[in-house]
């Protein structure tokens, strides 16, 4: 991933992972980057979280490492963090920095995924992690999540308008693991990157479970409301897809 040019007020001589450190972090505890919300996610070993990926009636044969092609996905900024989009899976419907409308595919609900996990993130402020929460989001956590990302934004927001997104981030999506897969539900873990303590780069795998629901994906509400939870620190790669955007 390319540096970012040099921010206003910040001398040269600083890293940009320190100049954007708070930002950074940020992103990461918002969305897909769920992770690395908080350094003391990396002090504690994370609960283990159930996987809630199951056969039922109605779900359709359950397949544990779905294949995705990445023929014909292309990656955009999305305020710093490279995202996929698919014509064919979607997002479809990206107005006012949203993202909606993903196919009953493997990569539908793996693009859903990783779009509303980040869009969840109060980096971006109330306009997109808003809607995002109220329209993407279910589950018995969901107003939990809605409150503590809004309280998170607002002890971040300074002097900023209510509702402005508080700058860009510094994260890399670099992977993915399926835990399962079937046209009713699944559950994958997302694998990011960030600058961590000592100017190191430190890794996170979140655990995000999908279910369909009228018509598209969503993303199932964590336990308790928080991302901490579904988080764990990692230093080997094995075992997970590597995205192909080439930016890790």
């Amino acid at each position: 991933m390319s540096r970012p040019s040099q921010s206003m007020g910040q001398p040269r001589d600083v890293p940009w992972w320190r100049r954007r450190r708070v930002i950074a972090v940020s992103v990461v505890g918002g969305g897909v980057l769920l992770g690395m919300a908080a350094p003391s996610v990396f002090r504690t070993a994370p609960t283990p979280t159930p996987v809630i990926v199951r056969a039922t009636a109605d779900a359709g044969e359950l397949v544990s490492a779905p294949q995705v092609s990445f023929a014909g996905v292309s990656w955009r900024d999305y305020h710093g963090v490279l995202l996929p989009y698919s014509a064919h899976d979607g997002p479809r419907d990206t107005e006012g920095g949203l993202a909606a409308g993903f196919a009953r595919t493997p990569r539908g609900a793996l693009l859903a995924a990783v779009h509303i996990a980040v869009r969840a993130g109060m980096q971006w402020g109330t306009e997109v992690f808003g809607p995002t929460i109220q329209r993407q989001v279910i589950g018995p956590d969901t107003d939990v999540l809605m409150d503590s990302t809004r309280e998170t934004y607002e002890k971040h927001r300074g002097d900023r308008r209510d509702g402005e997104p508080l700058g860009r981030g510094y994260v890399v999506l670099e992977g993915f693991r399926w835990l399962g897969y079937s046209p009713a539900v699944a559950s994958v873990d997302l694998l990011s990157a960030g600058p961590g303590d000592s100017d190191v780069t430190v890794r996170a795998v979140t655990r995000l479970q999908l279910r369909w629901q009228d018509g598209d994906w969503r993303v199932v509400a964590p336990p308790g409301g928080t991302w901490a939870g579904t988080a764990a620190p990692i230093k080997s790669l094995d075992g997970y897809v590597r995205f192909p955007h080439g930016s890790g």
